[in-house]
């Protein structure tokens, strides 16, 4: 199992982060079933004032080219992304119109 960590800001504004924070208590079914579909074996997202952190494990057959690709194919999660993008705001550093960025692991206790 491989994990990947991701770094993304919200727009900083709390009724948008809590609305927000609002649809993520409640994902729309679809979403979390292409998430599984792609190779996602854990999700999880913390968040310290309007900064968000992703977790992810995967299995062997995720990539995020495949993952990006059976998005792009998908309208229900064309909608989500188009809706979060009310909410979200590009990491510094991030290329146009990226969301989501890698982060890089720089310490590991068990090493």
């Amino acid at each position: 199992m491989k994990r990947y960590t991701l770094g993304l800001d919200l727009v900083d504004d709390p009724k948008l982060i809590n609305e927000y924070e609002t649809y993520h208590a409640a994902v729309w079914p679809e979403i979390k079933k292409s998430i599984t579909d792609a190779g996602v074996e854990s999700m999880e997202i913390y968040r310290f004032a309007n900064r968000l952190f992703m977790i992810m494990e995967v299995n062997d057959s995720f990539s995020f080219e495949r993952k990006g690709e059976m998005d792009s194919l998908n309208p229900k999660v064309q909608e989500w992304e188009e809706l979060m993008w009310k909410y979200q705001v590009a990491i510094p550093g991030a290329k146009t119109g990226e969301k989501w960025v890698l982060l890089d692991k720089i310490f590991d206790l068990s090493k």
